[in-house]
């Protein structure tokens, strides 16, 4: 893909600064820019990069004085960050616009494929899923029986998805996710701990992106929801029966079990752990690596620690718990003074 000066500045509504026939096919970062490729200056810190970039064209605020000598083609705009952006989400959906069925995918005769769909080499659709319009569904992917796949959906390279589980709109599920996968259910009272059968589903609203080798199982009975909007990153566990609310925000290694209760609006940070069977109010917050044992019932609280609370008493406790050290040693320096 080639892209030249004028071309940038138009989509953008852009004024040009230099060879308006300037021609990149790649992006770059402007310290480390190469001939032909575009990068932006919006961060008044990298300012010096700017005068020894050897990138093409660069995309410059409108309000930037420029005060030495430049190489590259400028392009002014109101936002350079904003305006690259939107250049990065173009050029990711001209280089992720497959289309076609390759030949050695297998879609059985009773699952029905909307138009301008991708499937990949060595997918495979089972029967009754229905897969909606400009669904791409990249190589080695699995698709079980009775599913439905939104309309403009992306599951890449090796995701797999078990029977009956639903998938909105605009959804993107990233390679290694299992979508489906029985409940950790089994039943220590009967003899060999008998496993349950996990004969629920997986729902996933419109809008939700879930990040690479997570898993998600399927409920023992009714659907684990994920709700509209919510982003994962990778490696989650989500236990059957929970249910996510819209616009959660999880970070990598988090673990929900099973039966949670999670509000909309929420943010996890890395590692964060939550038993089962609770209540999460929206806008909660938690910290990295926290662990959460009871239901929080107050919207908008922020939690810290294992087991959590509240995260300003946290950081107070925190200060007493670094000084116990000293406190035994004078303790014990005044027992003995008896």
């Amino acid at each position: 893909m080639q892209f030249s000066a004028q071309q940038i500045a138009d989509m953008l509504q852009g004024v040009i600064e230099g060879n308006n026939m300037e021609t990149v096919s790649a992006l770059s970062r402007i310290e480390e820019g190469k001939p032909g490729s575009l990068s932006f200056l919006s961060n008044p810190l990298y300012t010096q990069y700017l005068y020894t970039t050897k990138a093409s064209i660069v995309i410059i605020n409108k309000d930037f004085e420029v005060k030495e000598p430049v190489t590259a083609t400028l392009i002014r705009v109101e936002n350079a960050q904003a305006a690259f952006a939107k250049l990065l989400e173009l050029y990711n959906q001209i280089k992720l616009n497959k289309t076609g069925i390759a030949p050695n995918s297998q879609i059985e005769d009773t699952a029905t494929v909307g138009e301008n769909v991708y499937v990949g080499a060595f997918a495979y659709i089972g029967e009754n899923t229905k897969i909606g319009n400009n669904v791409k569904i990249y190589p080695q992917v699995y698709i079980g029986d009775n599913c439905i796949i939104g309309d403009n959906t992306t599951l890449f390279a090796g995701v797999k998805i078990y029977s009956e589980t639903q998938i909105g709109k605009n959804c993107i599920i990233h390679s290694g996710t299992v979508i489906g996968s029985d409940g950790f259910r089994f039943d220590p009272q009967n003899e060999g701990n008998k496993k349950i059968a996990q004969i629920g589903n997986v729902v996933i609203e419109d809008d939700v992106e879930i990040g690479a080798n997570c898993a998600i199982d399927r409920a023992t009975l009714g659907s684990t929801i994920l709700r509209t909007g919510v982003k994962f990153d990778n490696l989650i566990h989500i236990a059957h029966n929970v249910e996510v609310g819209a616009n959660t925000y999880i970070a990598a290694h988090g673990v929900i079990a099973g039966s949670t209760k999670i509000g909309k609006n929420c943010m996890f940070s890395g590692q964060v752990g939550i038993v089962g069977h609770l209540q999460i109010a929206d806008n909660t917050i938690i910290t990295a690596q926290s662990g959460i044992s009871k239901n929080i019932t107050k919207p908008g609280e922020v939690y810290m620690g294992s087991p959590a609370f509240d995260a300003n008493k946290y950081r107070k406790a925190y200060i007493h718990f670094r000084n116990l050290e000293q406190l035994a040693q004078r303790v014990t320096a005044l027992e003995k003074s008896k």
